[in-house]
């Protein structure tokens, strides 16, 4: 065989193993494609602009092209032209739907940026959730399994939405409070056996396995339930569609049941009626909703309906909602953190697929993590939710309170370790410093505190001995043995009374206690919990009162500089009545109802100020309760508005110590 034979044999044999690894390449790169999702826009529809049908016709040079679209639209949003960036970033997420940081800037530029050039919070809100969809219904679908799009939409929930950067941050927790209670219903009323962890999880998770076990479509649930199928036929013949319009009617109607405004509520219900005999479709509804013949099929209808509405319209998953309930504790949907830490374990669950060891230093997956790690501290601070869904339904204002919830405590140390395994900045070396191990470190010392004001000295003690004993504690300072060293009792003080030297602090702590006597307290029924709060109220003010005078020099002005007032009945009074009037008139009645007889005192007439004449009206009209049958009038009243007068007018001559007889 000739040299060039050869030659052009082991051409041919390199050729056909080309040929043949290519169709192997290519068969793995086309399954890996649908697999990942990863096939770009390829062609031109209706309504497109005209850098999408651009960049379609330049084919191969489109990757040129969108590089240029990003670059013009990162110069408009330095530029402030926010709006005319959005238009380039919806293009170029048309054109390359795989590009992550594309729909990262195009939510961004919604929830952040043109927000808070609108003037209302309504606007704000709209353009906010504006930038939720986009990620949430857009974005990760079209990449499932990537980090950054779920870390972005966590943190969307857990920094605009729950933080207090934004001045609408408040009108925005309302606004996904009652969304959420639309869409899943109002979860279970707490009650004193939930101070049990295990027994919450368990409420909670029954309540959405409702949900998740319900039919997988109303197709389904009617072949198996005809009951339900001609309720269903019912209300279409209404002219409503099975969709968030009914679960937030149903949610309303049922909200009025209790409430001293069912009777404006029906008054309006009539109002809309064309003829004075005939009901409305709204009316006829509700009496499908009161028929107790019907309960039964509405109680097969609705969870379907939940089902659909969270994967059709939220993309998110009952199942996964109900692990991650177990895993990390009784998440109130309602709460920003729950969606924060769904969002973000979700993301790093289904992005570890592609980690590997030369993008373990990236830190999408550290940062990911660390959505999770603080979206369980906000649950921790926050995540026992007051909202009253149906004055919020009536355009009446509202608000959503939020109270420390223990149940998550034991969360935090569980992820901080399988974070840790995922940390190239956390791990335990020779550094002697983890940002994860400071951030547990300071979360303990909060908790100890929390259970010890809560009057729990068994959860307290555990704590302490767990934040002593942990292993993983951070080896930069010196003096940390010395002070895990004192009882109990000594290191809260200590840890309170650093605290307490800084005004704010010793105010939020006061207030909040306080506030969490009364809600979490009073209001759910839970008298223990109220006299512990309210006691450790009672102390920090103490401490904090006594402190301020050792530090200041008496004077006349001094009391202008007062960050609470001196007298603990009467700073306790104060925050009753601005509790009182945050809430709704059925739960003012309920509080005040429960409230200590001297605190009442308080309380009566700034209540008799907002609600004494149209509660009486209303009762003219609809023969409902009379304001003083809602808010009775405490005893020795008269004496009371002598002795408080008195007390104020010291306090306006400028004498710091003055309390009220």
């Amino acid at each position: 065989m000739s040299r060039d034979t050869k030659v052009q044999a082991g051409a041919l044999a390199a050729l056909l193993v080309c040929f043949i690894s290519s169709i192997g390449l290519a068969t793995g790169l086309t399954a890996l494609a649908g697999r990942e999702k990863l096939a770009a826009t390829d062609q031109a529809t209706e309504g497109q602009s005209k850098e999408v049908a651009v960049g379609i016709a330049m084919g191969a040079f489109r990757g040129i092209f969108v590089n240029f679209l990003w670059m013009r639209a990162n110069a408009m949003k330095e530029d402030g032209k926010f709006f005319d960036a959005i238009e380039l970033a919806s293009a170029i997420t048309k054109l390359q739907p795989r590009f992550p940081r594309v729909w990262v800037f195009h939510a961004w530029n919604m929830a952040y940026n043109i927000s808070v050039m609108t003037q209302t919070s309504e606007e704000r809100w709209n353009w906010v959730n504006a930038g939720i969809h986009l990620l949430r219904d857009q974005g990760i679908p079209a990449n499932p399994n990537d980090m950054l799009l779920h870390k972005e939409l966590g943190w969307i929930f857990l920094h605009k939405i729950g933080g207090f950067t934004d001045d609408a941050n408040a009108y925005y927790k309302r606004r996904l409070a009652m969304e959420w209670t639309i869409v899943l219903g109002p979860p279970p009323a707490r009650t004193p056996e939930d101070r049990d962890r295990d027994h919450r999880i368990k409420v909670m998770t029954d309540w959405l396995s409702v949900v998740a076990n319900a039919p997988d479509s109303l197709e389904e649930l009617f072949a198996a339930n005809p009951d339900a199928k001609a309720l269903a036929d019912k209300v279409i013949a209404l002219g409503f569609k099975l969709d968030e319009g009914v679960l937030g009617r149903y949610e309303m109607h049922k909200a009025s049941a209790s409430s001293v405004y069912r009777a404006d509520y029906q008054a309006a219900l009539k109002s809309k009626r064309k003829v004075d005999t005939q009901p409305t479709p709204m009316e006829e509804l509700t009496a499908m909703i009161d028929d107790p013949a019907m309960q039964k099929s509405w109680d097969a209808l609705l969870p379907t309906m939940r089902k659909r509405v969270l994967i059709d319209n939220y993309h998110m998953e009952p199942d996964r909602m109900i692990r991650y309930t177990q895993k990390y504790g009784p998440m109130d949907w309602r709460h920003h953190g729950s969606h924060a830490v769904y969002w973000s374990a979700r993301g790093v669950e289904l992005g570890l697929s592609r980690l590997t060891h030369d993008n373990r230093r990236d830190f999408d997956t550290l940062n990911t993590d660390r959505i999770t790690v603080q979206g369980i501290q906000e649950l921790f601070r926050t995540g026992d939710v007051y909202f009253d869904f149906f004055a919020s339904m009536l355009n009446q204002y509202t608000v959503w309170i939020g109270a420390p919830d223990p149940h998550f405590v034991l969360a935090y140390g569980d992820i901080i370790e399988d974070a840790r395994s995922r940390s190239w900045a956390d791990q335990l070396d020779n550094r002697g410093f983890s940002p994860l191990t400071a951030g547990y470190e300071n979360f303990l010392k909060d908790t100890i505190c929390f259970f010890y004001r809560r009057n729990d000295l068994k959860g307290a003690e555990y704590w302490y001995s767990r934040l002593r004993t942990y292993k993983g504690l951070n080896q930069n300072y010196a003096n940390r043995a010395a002070e895990m060293s004192v009882p109990l009792r000594e290191f809260v003080d200590n840890e309170l009374n650093d605290r307490f030297t800084s005004p704010n602090v010793a105010v939020a702590q006061v207030v909040g206690a306080l506030t969490g006597a009364y809600t979490s307290g009073l209001l759910s029924g839970d008298t223990d919990l109220f006299s512990s709060q309210f006691e450790y109220a009672k102390r920090g003010h103490r401490y904090f009162m006594e402190q301020q005078r050792k530090a200041v020099v008496v004077n006349r002005d001094y009391v202008r500089m007062d960050q609470m007032e001196p007298d603990f009945r009467v700073e306790a009074g104060v925050v009753l009545v601005n509790v009182l009037a945050s809430l709704s008139l059925d739960d003012a009645e309920k509080l005040y109802g429960r409230a200590p007889a001297d605190l009442k005192k308080f309380a009566y007439d700034p209540l008799a100020a907002r609600y004494r004449e149209s509660v009486d009206e209303r009762a003219k009209r609809f023969g409902s309760k009379k304001f003083d049958e809602i808010f009775p009038e405490p005893p020795d009243m008269p004496q009371f508005r002598a002795a408080f007068k008195k007390y104020a007018d010291e306090r306006v001559q400028g004498k710091p110590d003055t309390e009220l007889k």
